[in-house]
């Protein structure tokens, strides 16, 4: 038995897939920064890009640094509450540095924005954002995304990272809740 409920969750774009523009992105972030001179650091959105950024940083073929930021703007709730609340900041600092935010959604702009303007606060070299996903449906800010994995319709989704009341990050797909209640067994 899975542990989750198939008859609940609609894929929507399966392990190859996302491998693949994982890939493509990795090569492509790769060309743009390997003449641009200085540090460039990795800044994670915690928790929903963690597999994301893990895939993503070994298909980048340059020297990275590493860190995370943790936000919350949805609590328990499948929609945004749009309070963005720092649960980590990072550990080092990123002047002068070039900053590449990876996230795993954006969905209106209101905690990408605010990230955006937090960490230009810090004053890097240049501030550029990878998100796997976008739902343009639900943009209320528009943000700049440099490299995009996917448009996807405005669904809540889970796997690959992004959860389902904190379950759920560990499928290896992106998948729709199409049930009613959990997607998960009891």
């Amino acid at each position: 038995m899975p542990f989750y409920d198939p008859d609940k969750i609609e894929i929507l774009i399966d392990g190859p897939t996302i491998a693949q523009r994982v890939a493509e992105l990795g090569a492509q972030i790769s060309a743009d920064y390997r003449d641009v001179g200085g540090d460039l650091v990795v800044v994670a959105v915690l928790k929903g890009s963690f597999l994301f950024l893990a895939d993503l940083v070994r298909a980048i073929d340059l020297p990275i640094e590493v860190d995370f930021l943790g936000l919350s703007s949805y609590g328990s709730s499948e929609e945004t509450s749009g309070v963005v609340q720092v649960t980590q900041d990072l550990t080092r600092p990123v002047k002068d540095k070039h900053v590449l935010v990876v996230e795993d959604i954006v969905d209106t702009g209101l905690t990408m924005q605010y990230l955006l303007d937090n960490l230009a606060t810090r004053r890097p070299a240049s501030i550029k954002v990878a998100s796997l996903l976008h739902k343009p449906a639900r943009t209320r800010v528009e943000v700049p995304v440099h490299y995009l994995g996917f448009e996807i319709p405005d669904r809540f989704v889970v796997g690959y990272g992004l959860d389902y009341v904190s379950k759920l990050r560990n499928l290896p797909f992106i998948g729709v809740n199409v049930g009613e209640g959990p997607p998960y067994p009891a």
